[in-house]
């Protein structure tokens, strides 16, 4: 399932444009602006109304985490306009001149009890909290079916209502990883995932996962960031082209030399041992014997890299098992392919 992503502009600037501004007319001077508040979310499913009284008609249901606009509050009810389970826009799906295809906002009342406005002083940590505690029931099989969309949404409402909270740049890694993770699976199950070639299948959708390398450099969030954008440059079925895998371990150990001590370099070294392993492998069915020894040595070498860097985490023992087979003879790939 692939989760869209929120208009650039935020829901306070929508419901100030009049409908003469969105034809891109000169707007009425007499024209009532609608009315703007604090913007704030729900951390529960909750219904609209077109009154403040459970007893009156439905007007929508608010998803948690939607963005809301609180324009009054009259005792335990306020007045929103909300985007509600509607999609939201995708910037690659928006017009180039103007944003007319974004969800127009719901007017209506709902009780304030469960929502967080930015206006919170400790409202980032209650957002990080019950994303966390939704994404958590997204792994389970039993959760809700929308847990892991409501994470996204609530971890992307944290970084906008508190974007200096220090909280903001872990909440933006988890709301791009989240995207990432329903496209990347979306993709797998297309007939292009199976192409060598990465630029024949649909890339994925960069902008947040750049965003969070930009707005926070040389942080934990940012190497995470750059070690998923590697997804979009891998080849998807290798077909048995030495191409692939000397290209991949290539793109491998540059992101260990640019992230030596990052929370990605013990997988990324991994990888590039894993494909000179396959390559030593491809090299000797060709009868390539220099090429595959020279392939073995450089397994080796970056084997003793993670040895001495990262002794004890589970890729340096993984890479010492590849070792361990290739120096056995035993194949690393073919029916034993990972």
């Amino acid at each position: 399932m692939m989760v869209s992503v929120t208009t650039s502009r935020s829901l306070a600037l929508i419901l100030l444009l009049t409908p003469t501004l969105l034809c891109a007319q000169k707007p009425d001077k007499h024209a009532e602006k609608a009315m703007a508040g604090p913007r704030a979310t729900a951390l529960r499913l909750a219904t609209l109304y077109i009154a403040p009284d459970t007893a009156s008609q439905h007007v929508d249901r608010v998803q948690e985490g939607r963005e809301l606009v609180v324009a009054e509050t009259s005792g335990a009810w306020i007045r929103v306009f909300a985007n509600t389970d509607q999609e939201e826009v995708d910037e690659r799906d928006a017009p180039v001149f103007g944003q007319e295809t974004a969800p127009p906002p719901v007017s209506g009342w709902m009780q304030a009890k469960g929502v967080i406005r930015e206006t919170d002083p400790a409202g980032d940590q209650v957002l990080m909290g019950e994303a966390i505690n939704l994404e958590i029931l997204a792994e389970d099989a039993r959760g809700p079916r929308n847990a892991g969309q409501s994470a996204r949404f609530l971890y992307r409402r944290l970084t906008e209502f508190y974007p200096n909270s220090p909280l903001a740049a872990e909440a933006a890694w988890r709301a791009a990883d989240i995207r990432w993770q329903f496209e990347k699976a979306d993709a797998s199950r297309r007939p292009s995932a199976k192409e060598r070639d990465p630029y024949l299948r649909e890339q994925l959708y960069e902008d947040e996962m750049k965003k969070v390398i930009k707005t926070w450099p040389h942080t934990r969030q940012a190497d995470l960031a750059a070690f998923a954008l590697i997804d979009n440059k891998l080849c998807g079925d290798w077909q048995g082209q030495e191409k692939c895998p000397e290209k991949e371990s290539q793109i491998y150990e540059a992101f260990a030399k640019d992230h030596p001590d990052g929370p990605r370099t013990a997988q990324a070294l991994y990888q590039a041992v894993y494909r000179q392993a396959v390559l030593c492998d491809m090299y000797r069915a060709d009868d390539s014997q220099k090429k595959a020894d020279s392939a073995h040595a450089h397994a080796k070498e970056l084997a003793a890299t993670l040895v001495s860097k990262f002794p004890t985490a589970e890729f340096t023992s993984r890479a010492a098992t590849l070792i361990y087979k290739l120096d056995q003879g035993v194949a690393v790939y073919g029916s034993d392919r990972e």
